[in-house]
């Protein structure tokens, strides 16, 4: 079987890299609401993240106001898609399908 990155494959990790993969960048504030974490487990997971070298973390002002903002690096980007070539991998490998009569609508079809 495939092994899959851990760093991508935790459930949060992976809501993080798909939310920006698809921006440029991303602040803190708007992940925290886009996600519903706490500020600490947030900063936890983007912690991770950035020593594994899948984000760049830019830390600036916004007039007086701290702003910190994310972004995928090149590494991040590779190893999501690393991480998706996995998983397809996996649901095409023989006996990852359950046959149709084990299924939930065979239940429902029976009775």
């Amino acid at each position: 079987m495939t092994d899959l990155d851990p760093h991508v494959h935790q459930p949060t990790r992976l809501r993080l890299l798909m939310l920006l993969s698809g921006v440029e960048s991303a602040d803190f504030n708007f992940l925290l609401t886009a996600l519903g974490l706490s500020k600490g487990n947030l900063s936890s997971h983007m912690s991770r993240l950035e020593q594994a070298g899948y984000v760049e973390v830019a830390k600036g002002f916004d007039g007086k106001i701290p702003r910190t903002s994310y972004r995928l690096t090149r590494r991040g980007r590779s190893s999501l898609d690393e991480y998706w070539q996995a998983i397809d991998a996996i649901r095409r490998s023989p006996g990852a399908a359950a046959p149709e009569a084990d299924g939930p609508e065979a239940g429902a079809a029976a009775g």
